[in-house]
């Protein structure tokens, strides 16, 4: 590289490896996940581009950047995909060599380098130290490279092999976070949360990362609340703090005998404190009541609600509740006795009848 060319540094993702190593380049015109070639601690590999180009100008590192050597050739790649060929391989390997031994190792993956002269076999194992002197006495004999076996812990375990976490999502570890942060207890206990250590833990045993993401907001936002235990004077007597919600902005009061919960909002208990609180009394403007109405029908079913609801494939048997009740005053009308000038009438109306029915009876 010329010392008057633009340079620039890019990070640097290696397959089973999910940490970005940072190289320095003179090509402007690499992009994410661009394939280069570069010289590291194990020898020549490739590696993918994770990061964006950033001038060389505002790296802050302390290492001194090796440069990228070249974009893959033709050659670089069929050797890429024959080492991922031999990496599966020597990987089926291994797990037979260390099921015979009974080792306690989790086999994950194992990657070559692209000049084939090493292999990196990763494991998790249980145990802190696994005594692996007769397995690599095998598998020298086994597979033609310098073999190196790396240990790492359960959260790069979850982080290399994803994963769904409890939120439904996939984890974390394995699709945004570079590096882990020390989790401890203390966190959920400043989140206020049920210490039930199997929910609160992820899919590598420990406990989940994003306790973290909200802490701080957390310490933050508690301190606008009531300290836990705080005296509240109320009509109905003394209560206290029993807890709070900093996402509703509510506070929950118990009585003394813890028998008895009230909850308020937040700008409540703080005038509760200060004196000024006045409680609200709910009034209704107007008074409401249901209508009165009568089911005639019987053929109602079970899931119809009080009938209203009549079933839409037997249009027809049923009626609204107020046709019902117009034909029930309609009814009722029909039924009343007759008054007496009604009745005179209709004895008149028969006789008459009667009297011409008997008088071509006897011209007959």
């Amino acid at each position: 590289m010329n010392e008057n060319e633009t340079l620039y540094y890019v990070g640097i993702k290696f397959l089973g490896n999910d940490k970005s190593y940072y190289f320095s380049t003179s090509f402007n015109d690499l992009k994410e996940g661009d394939l280069v070639v570069v010289e590291t601690a194990g020898g020549l590999e490739m590696g993918k581009v994770s990061t964006p180009l950033t001038q060389i100008n505002e790296y802050k590192g302390s290492l001194e950047l090796k440069p990228i050597l070249r974009k893959p050739t033709k050659d670089d790649l069929i050797d890429y995909n024959f080492n991922l060929e031999q990496g599966k391989k020597a990987l089926n390997i291994t797990k037979k060599e260390v099921e015979k031994l009974e080792l306690p190792m989790d086999l994950l993956d194992a990657v070559y380098t692209l000049d084939g002269t090493k292999i990196t076999i990763t494991y998790t194992s249980s145990e802190k130290r696994v005594d692996f002197r007769e397995l690599l006495k095998k598998l020298v004999h086994l597979i033609p490279a310098r073999i190196e076996l790396r240990q790492i812990a359960s959260r790069d375990k979850a982080k290399m092999v994803g994963g769904i976490g409890i939120c439904g999502l996939p984890l974390c570890c394995s699709t945004f976070l570079t590096q882990f942060e020390g989790i401890s207890i203390a966190k959920a206990k400043n989140q206020m949360l049920t210490l039930n250590i199997p929910k609160l833990s992820g899919a590598c045993g420990k406990l989940i990362c994003c306790l973290s993401f909200e802490d701080d907001t957390y310490t933050l936002e508690k301190k606008d609340f009531p300290h836990l235990g705080t005296l509240i004077h109320l009509e109905e007597g003394d209560y206290f703090v029993d807890a709070f919600n900093i996402i509703s902005r509510t506070v929950r009061l118990a009585n003394q005998a813890k028998d008895d919960y009230k909850t308020f909002p937040l700008e409540d208990i703080k005038a509760m404190l200060n004196g000024t609180y006045k409680k609200k009394e709910i009034t209704l403007e107007k008074e409401y009541r249901l209508p009165d109405f009568k089911i005639t029908s019987t053929n109602v079913k079970e899931n119809s609600y009080m009938g209203l609801h009549p079933d839409k494939n037997d249009k027809g048997k049923y009626n609204s509740i107020e046709k019902n009740n117009k034909m029930q005053k309609s009814n009722q009308n029909n039924n009343k006795p007759a008054n007496s000038s009604s009745k005179k009438e209709n004895y008149n109306r028969n006789n008459k009848h009667k009297h011409k029915f008997n008088r071509n009876k006897t011209n007959g």
